[in-house]
């Protein structure tokens, strides 16, 4: 036991570290954590999955809501609303494509069925928002490519869990009706940001009073919880609902409650101290995520290896050319748009989904599950990668190329 606490505390220390390393080596902190998990769990054995119990998961999906909480809390409305078209385009598209490629590929080169095929697509075709938004955030991405990043990971996160269930459903009671689905897609959306709306309208009008009770520093994170588990029990997104109840508790003023005397009197905003407390959850957080990601990992046969691998390729080189047509008219420098292009990494929504084949008894289900994993961490590692290569100025020129931009040497752009 006391080693197990000695090595947390070392690895809180080697956290810390590696941020100032990403900002120094453009080396992401997220690759080594993860490098670091396989290494005490899947390679030396030294930890297993099991060893953490309900705990394990629970923990990640809190990290996932933390994550999603504070970056709503530094998104701004304005830019929001700006970025909503790009969002949609890139998201349904990305999402489209990368789960017909994976569906593909499963199909012709893995010999799973249609149905067992699609839903490995489906669960490989959105972006990670636990591994987007640290990676965006420690990049300093501009506000509105940033805002886009932020917002697709999260929906598709959604997508791919409505789409997987919608299958597991046909497999086990022989249909689905569309425009159920799509039902359940639009409200899982809009319900859930309506809730966190009025959820974060609703604690800024007691936070004052809340704030009279000692150690209450940690109440809005909470709160956060509360909203999410409520909203996921009735049946939608808490994670949407956790992005919307950051941004409305630092939008408030754009939604017009200041006009009302009476309500603008009672609204208590969060202050530094908050915001700062809410980056540390997240930094904590985000240490243990990725350890247990890497403990997590499960190691397949080669051919699921050499499979994984050229999903990644492909995925990547797709969403390079989705980014070029996406993005051309959205004035975006050529450091944001090539860092866009990169940010197709999966993580803790995949590697859940990739499970419930194998519980569900789908033929196949441990094919899913091994590939998954492969695809979360060579994706993971990919990114990482570009992004460390990235300042190479013969990186530049290719994406320059590539992204129809101009190269930085014309640009001034570092």
């Amino acid at each position: 036991m006391s080693t197990t606490i000695l090595v947390i505390g070392l690895m809180v220390f080697f956290a810390h570290f590696l941020s100032l390393q990403f900002r120094k080596t453009n080396i992401p902190d997220v690759l080594v954590l993860m490098l670091v998990g396989i290494v005490i769990g899947p390679l030396f054995g030294i930890v297993t999955p099991e060893d953490f119990g309900k705990i394990g998961s629970l923990i990640a999906t809190i990290a996932l809501v933390v994550i999603l909480f504070e970056s709503g809390t530094s998104l701004d409305l304005n830019v929001l609303g700006k970025s909503l078209a790009t969002t949609g385009v890139l998201t349904f598209w990305c999402f489209f494509l990368t789960s017909l490629i994976v569906a593909l590929l499963g199909f012709y080169l893995l010999d799973l069925a249609l149905l067992p095929a699609a839903m490995l697509g489906l669960t490989l075709g959105g972006t990670s928002s636990a591994v987007v938004i640290p990676m965006v955030n420690s990049l300093r991405v501009s506000e509105k490519p940033a805002t886009v990043l932020v917002l697709e990971s999260a929906l598709t996160d959604v997508l791919c869990i409505v789409g997987v269930f919608a299958l597991l459903q046909i497999y086990t009671q022989g249909g689905v009706e569309p425009g159920r689905l799509v039902g359940g897609v639009l409200s899982a959306l809009i319900f859930a940001a309506v809730i966190g709306v009025l959820g974060g309208i609703g604690w800024l009008l007691v936070l004052g009073r809340v704030r009279d009770f000692p150690n209450t520093i940690s109440s809005t994170l909470a709160y956060v919880f509360i909203v999410y588990g409520a909203t996921e029990i009735l049946g939608f997104s808490g994670a949407i609902a956790a992005l919307a109840l950051g941004i409305t508790l630092t939008n408030f003023e754009k939604f017009g409650l200041t006009r009302f005397k009476r309500i603008d009197r009672n609204i208590v905003p969060l202050n530094d101290v908050d915001l700062i407390f809410y980056r540390e959850a997240v930094f904590l957080l985000k240490t243990y995520f990725f350890v247990y990601l890497g403990i997590s990992i499960h190691f397949g046969s080669l051919q699921l290896i050499h499979v994984a691998a050229a999903i990644v390729l492909l995925v990547y080189l797709m969403r390079l050319l989705l980014t070029r047509l996406a993005l051309r008219d959205a004035g975006y420098s050529l450091r944001d748009t090539a860092i866009t292009s990169m940010m197709a990494p999966k993580g803790l929504a995949a590697a859940v989904l990739a499970a419930l084949p194998l519980q569900y008894g789908v033929p196949g289900g441990e094919i899913i599950r091994d590939t998954t994993y492969m695809v979360v961490l060579i994706s993971i590692s990919f990114t990482a990668m570009l992004v460390m290569f990235y300042p190479n100025r013969f990186a530049q020129r290719i994406y320059a190329w590539a992204l129809n931009k101009p190269c930085p040497s014309e640009t001034g752009e570092p």
